[in-house]
């Protein structure tokens, strides 16, 4: 299964140079909670900004992977270079965590979206890639503090 998982705010934003353009400690403990001993899968700017977030701590995944078409070597991750035959030939459960492009890419493959909707506007400039939500029916919602945790199902063909 490829999941999704990211926060937006109500223009799409998701981020402002390469880190969050806000702070909210429920989105944070949602996305530590359902990533957890998960195995991701990431762009290098990803990797890039979370590793400025844990400094010398461990990523605190089952397995990192991280999409780069460049030769690349990450102490702990493993490189992914067709991000398509690696989803196509894996037998893992996948949480996409970002960025933009890897979203863009992977999103008509994705099986589950886990969004936080973020109900205010903030400064940044990278936005999440606009897409059809029809193709997936609504599973869970919830609200507290000015979010909203959405979780959502692909139509089944």
């Amino acid at each position: 299964m490829i999941s999704m998982i990211w926060a937006m705010d109500e223009n799409w934003l998701i981020g402002k140079d390469n880190v969050l353009p806000w702070h909210y400690p429920k989105d944070l403990a949602y996305f530590k909670n359902k990533t957890k001993n998960e195995s991701v899968l990431m762009g290098d700017m990803t990797y890039q900004s979370l590793k400025g977030y844990y400094k010398t701590k461990p990523l605190p995944f089952k397995k990192v992977y991280v999409a780069n078409i460049m030769e690349a070597t990450y102490p702990d991750a493993i490189h992914v270079k067709d991000i398509f035959s690696f989803i196509k030939e894996t037998n893992e459960d996948i949480f996409v965590i970002g960025g933009k492009t890897i979203y863009k890419l992977l999103l008509p493959h994705a099986d589950r979206l886990y969004i936080t909707y973020v109900l205010k506007r903030h400064q940044g400039n990278v936005y999440f890639p606009s897409f059809d939500l029809s193709a997936f029916y609504l599973i869970d919602k919830k609200m507290e503090d000015g979010l909203i945790f959405a979780t959502y199902e692909r139509k089944k063909i």
